[in-house]
């Protein structure tokens, strides 16, 4: 099992540094990053949206904890290894020897990927966090001044005040979306729908699952012997940040189709190196779950 990540390098350039003050240049100007069509919040001349700080946060302290686990996992891996490369080259079995060497170096190269890429993923929310900070800062300012007496002065350090807030919500957007891209995939995998009695053979049903603009549409039915056949089992999607996976369920009658549910679920608890299984009640009575797979 290897986790899918989408490129570990792809911000490169200088170390982002702390702005000597609100006259500073943008952090775009000092990130090379192309951005890729996967990401609307990259695309140049997309609509600004209100950046959210404790989603962000929350969404950064669940990857770095998925993303530590991993680099935990494969240094045991590495350890194991290690201490049987000793083993063999005592007992000199050179092919298994030479063999081992090589599972060694793959697995230290994916180690140093994944040193890497914590780091980046470290030095993109710490640039996200000092422009919040200086963002904050402009807007206690810009109040402060709008409740002071309107002069030429106050009037032309109002402006510039929401020139800079406007420049930290803007660079708070673009992290946002470099941080995207750094989310790895999620493979979703379809397990079934558990209803007990509400079940029957012949019940056709259609599952739609949407993440921001992606979207999975998929149809199941309910065969004699209990059994379950669904015309897709796998789907595959790019994280968001402020998206959360929206699942319904609609029962097919014929011609007719009748709602099962709707539920959102929080992507959150997805990034863990293990294969996670959920069970989501798409009833409010829970008489009808949905079971899915989520590998990160």
């Amino acid at each position: 099992r290897s986790c899918s990540f989408t490129g570990f390098s792809t911000v490169q350039g200088r170390k982002l540094g702390c702005p000597a003050g609100f006259g500073r240049s943008s952090v775009r100007s000092r990130m090379s990053l192309k951005p890729p069509k996967a990401y609307n919040s990259l695309q140049k001349g997309a609509l600004i949206w209100d950046p959210k700080p404790l989603q962000v946060k929350k969404i950064f302290e669940a990857l770095k904890k998925g993303l530590n686990e991993y680099l935990g996992a494969h240094q045991a891996e590495l350890d194991y290894l290690s201490g049987r490369h000793k083993d063999t080259k005592r007992n000199s079995r050179l092919a298994f020897y030479y063999d081992l060497d090589k599972q060694i170096r793959s697995v230290e190269r994916y180690i140093r990927k994944l040193e890497f890429h914590i780091s980046k993923v470290e030095e993109l929310y710490e640039a996200y966090c000092i422009q919040c900070r200086l963002r904050d800062g402009a807007t206690n300012m810009k109040q402060a001044f709008s409740l002071s007496p309107a002069t030429k002065a106050s009037r032309e350090s109002l402006v510039e005040l929401y020139r800079n807030v406007q420049e930290c919500t803007e660079d708070m957007c673009f992290i946002e979306g470099a941080l995207e891209v750094h989310l790895g995939e999620f493979h979703v995998k379809m397990k079934g729908l558990v209803g007990f009695a509400r079940l029957c053979p012949g019940d056709q049903y259609e599952v739609f699952v949407r993440l921001g603009r992606q979207k999975w549409r998929l149809r199941g039915k309910i065969e004699t012997d209990d059994s379950q056949t669904w015309d897709e089992e796998e789907k595959i999607f790019i994280p968001n940040l402020h998206e959360k996976f929206e699942i319904k369920v609609t029962e097919l009658r014929g011609l007719a189709t009748i709602l099962v549910g709707v539920v959102t679920c929080d992507s959150s608890s997805f990034f863990s190196p293990k294969p996670q299984a959920i069970v989501v009640d798409i009833t409010e009575l829970g008489t009808i779950k949905l079971r899915l797979e989520v590998l990160w």
